[in-house]
């Protein structure tokens, strides 16, 4: 097989949850270049229509599905709706997750459970669906989790960082990822990991706007992550040219995490 067929996704169906804007549009926008169809979620119809209006002039079939991953009874009928449309799903990017900023003693259980409930029950429900429904039947698929560099070590004290939720999260993000792999991998299903460094979003504004220097002085490539620096890492992950990698986490930094 050529190298370029390797990386072929012609044919393929993705889903990609958070996939209206920041990360999960990349995502979505480098996937649907390959050649795969898309079916992106996000709670916001509005911002929905707009990501799905951008990835259709670029000539990328999509799938939009309004629906809060929070919430336990969601997973099934967001498959459900992609299997009906596109007839199954091939590739499932868990990206859709939330954060919270609150000092560990008086973080409350509230905004605990609203980060839990999606970044770590979320994906495990819409994985597990995708299994039973989709990739085990076929023997095959791939399963790309969203992790974080905050979910291989804590916070510089300096920073001033209170995510104690959200880095908890993508730890176990982390050993999910693992667990699954070695689970699934009897099935043909690859389970891999991105670990993105310091990006841009909508999620991340507020704390960048604090510590932009200090992000950029840890960072031997002296920048933050740019619109196109996980394209490459997801459709590697996604595609035949990654299918003796399982249960890996592929760190997109900067090179952070090299200290």
């Amino acid at each position: 097989m050529s190298v370029k067929k390797l990386f072929d996704l012609d044919g393929k169906v993705a889903l990609v949850t958070g996939g209206s804007r920041g990360l999960g549009l990349q995502m979505a926008e480098a996937l649907g270049e390959m050649g795969a169809r898309i079916a992106i979620t996000a709670r916001k119809q509005d911002e929905l229509e707009k990501a799905a209006a951008r990835l259709r002039d670029q000539g990328i079939e999509v799938l939009t599905l309004p629906c809060d991953l929070g919430q336990a009874s969601t997973a099934d009928s967001v498959v459900d709706a992609v299997v009906g449309a596109f007839g199954g799903v091939d590739i499932l990017v868990n990206n859709a997750g939330a954060t919270w900023g609150a000092p560990a003693e008086e973080h409350s259980l509230e905004a605990w459970d609203k980060v839990m409930n999606l970044n770590v029950r979320g994906l495990f429900l819409l994985s597990q669906s995708v299994g039973r429904k989709c990739m085990i039947p076929r023997r095959s698929g791939k399963i790309i989790n969203i992790a974080s560099i905050a979910g291989l070590f804590g916070n510089p004290p300096a920073w001033d960082m209170q995510t104690l939720a959200y880095n908890t999260s993508k730890g176990a993000v982390v050993n999910f990822t693992r667990t699954l792999a070695t689970e699934w991998g009897c099935h043909g299903i690859n389970v891999n990991a991105i670990c993105p460094g310091f990006f841009p979003s909508k999620m991340t504004q507020g704390l960048l706007s604090r510590i932009d220097r200090q992000v950029l002085e840890s960072t031997p490539l002296g920048r933050v992550g740019g619109e196109e620096d996980l394209k490459g890492a997801v459709v590697y992950l996604a595609s035949e040219a990654s299918r003796f990698v399982t249960g890996q986490m592929l760190v997109v930094d900067g090179g952070m995490s090299c200290y």
